[in-house]
């Protein structure tokens, strides 16, 4: 048990940072109101610790603008996607003055929104007019998105969902309900639903006890995120797992492909899906696995002659996701880079000690081959702000995945490890493998099991990441610096690079029931 030693190629070098050398305007905490005293924590946590009990962390709120066009020519994709990573920079910069200037802005309110939101909006507006130019050069121009300009302030209360998944969310547990069938290790994906969140939050004193569980060594939590109140006892979580029926015909087997747990180290904060051609585009760092030709300007040519971590080298896909950081005053030789100190991500980060991805069927009838190059992003990053109806991501503890939470860390007992994961869409439209906000060309399976009409059932992919941390909440997944590290940001992103032959022993494992790798 305990934290993961290893060497990286590109994240090497650590040191033990000073207290507070990172943390943002003396905290990286914007306090609203309410301070916690001196030496004062979560119930029951030992000295050393000082989480953000009690006081409110405020941050950037921003539509979304890229989930506002779902129709954007191909001509244009790179235009737009490239000042939508420029919106996303414009609010890590707005984030950071607004925390730089915190004390100012306590002392004179309207600061905020002279001398932050203000010029954010003027930023924002420009931006958009830039997309709406874009597209109006191959198709009508795009109404409507000026309204999509100002952002706000606004307090972390932990409550932004009102405890949990609202009744709307059917994606997420449809996407639940998806991978209950093909985990035959009994940890069931995807699922909790809103039983689960609502137990899941616990209560304070329970989270005061989850605070005591906490095996620190004596290091103060860095950055601004997240706090004691976004983990829950596990034991505390009630089981919320169902397990989908399988109809006559369903498509029952299994294909499984090792790519091992990042053991070398590759960690950029790119996403060549979403930011194509912009360097720091993700604003967090991710860890990869399979293709290893994956940065920002890789092509489709590019990873089609990657190199590849798989067991199998006819998987040249590539699966990647925000990395998990300890919060123990250790720093990664990113501490002053991007997507690390520089986008508040911080602490140690830890290869998962297992990684499973699992391609299984649907449970109404057979699948059909993915495309190659098919490209699904599965949760949503900006769920914090965005809310929810795209988040999916689900949180565990080995011999507890009958019990999964949705917005809330996991405090695992002694002898469990920490479990996230993924259960992505496993509907296609048949003939894009993208799309102008990367969603609407897959969907997740509707509750009878079968796809929405015009969609047809892919292998869906089930991602399993485990990580051997120390027990108590002195973890977090990277995220960008607005989204204050929560657990119902984090995400996972694919690219499907299986050669044909390969694809075709997928499919027909899966369609004839067998169970293959």
């Amino acid at each position: 048990m305990g934290r993961t030693s290893r060497k990286r190629s590109t994240l090497a070098n650590r040191a033990i940072v000073a207290s507070a050398a990172l943390i943002l305007g003396g905290g990286g905490l914007i306090a609203v109101n309410v301070y916690a005293s001196a030496g004062e924590g979560a119930s029951g946590s030992p000295p050393g610790r000082t989480w953000n009990t009690g006081t409110q962390m405020s941050t950037i709120d921003c539509p979304d603008v890229g989930n506002e066009l779902p129709d954007v020519p191909d001509e244009a994709r790179w235009e737009v996607d490239r000042e939508l990573a420029a919106m996303d920079t414009q609010i890590t910069d707005a984030y950071q003055q607004f925390a730089d200037r915190k004390d100012e802005i306590s002392r004179d309110p309207n600061l905020a929104e002279n001398a932050v939101l203000g010029p954010l909006k003027a930023k924002r507006t420009a931006s958009i007019d830039r997309i709406a130019t874009a597209v109006e050069r191959n198709a009508d121009r795009p109404q409507g998105l000026d309204g999509l300009a100002p952002c706000s302030l606004r307090a972390d209360d932990n409550n932004h969902d009102g405890g949990g998944y609202g009744a709307g969310d059917s994606q997420a547990q449809d996407a639940g309900q998806d991978a209950g069938q093909g985990n035959d290790q009994g940890a069931d994906q995807g699922q909790g639903g809103d039983q689960g969140a609502d137990q899941g939050q616990g209560d304070d004193q329970g989270q005061g006890q989850d605070g005591g569980q906490d095996g620190d060594n004596g290091q103060e939590q860095q950055g601004n995120g997240p706090e004691a109140s976004d983990f829950v006892d596990i034991q505390s979580v009630q089981p919320n797992v169902d397990r989908p029926r399988q109809r006559r015909g369903a498509s029952r087997g299994t294909f499984s492909t090792d790519c091992g747990r990042n053991e070398n180290g590759k960690f950029n904060p790119d996403n060549v899906i979403v930011a194509p051609g912009v360097s720091n585009g993700a604003h967090h760092m991710h860890d990869y696995v399979g293709n290893q030709a994956n940065d920002a300007f890789a092509s489709d040519d590019d990873l089609a002659n990657g190199d590849t971590s798989c067991r199998n080298q006819g998987d040249k896909s590539t699966y990647y996701w925000p990395v998990l950081r300890l919060q123990n005053g250790t720093a990664e030789n990113d501490a002053e880079a991007d997507g690390g100190g520089k986008d508040q991500n911080i602490g140690e980060i830890q290869t998962p000690s297992q990684v499973t991805l699992k391609f299984v069927g649907n449970p109404t009838g057979k699948v059909t081959a993915m495309p190659r190059f098919l490209r699904i992003i599965t949760g949503d990053a900006k769920a914090f702000t965005n809310g929810d109806a795209n988040a999916n991501a689900s949180w565990s503890c080995t011999g507890f995945e009958n019990r999964q939470l949705k917005d809330k860390y996991p405090i695992c007992p002694d002898g469990s490890q920490v479990v996230r994961s993924f259960a992505f869409q496993s509907c296609w439209d048949g003939q894009n493998t993208d799309s102008a906000n990367h969603r609407t060309h897959v969907a997740f399976a509707q509750d009878n099991g079968r796809c929405p009409n015009g969609f047809r059932a892919i292998p869906q992919l089930v991602q399993r990441i485990v990580y051997d941390v120390p027990p108590g909440p002195g973890f977090a997944v990277d995220s960008f610096p607005e989204q204050l590290h929560k657990p119902v940001t984090d995400h996972g992103d694919f690219i499907n690079v299986f050669d044909d032959n390969l694809m075709k022993k997928v499919v027909s494992c899966i369609n004839g029931g067998r169970k293959c790798r």
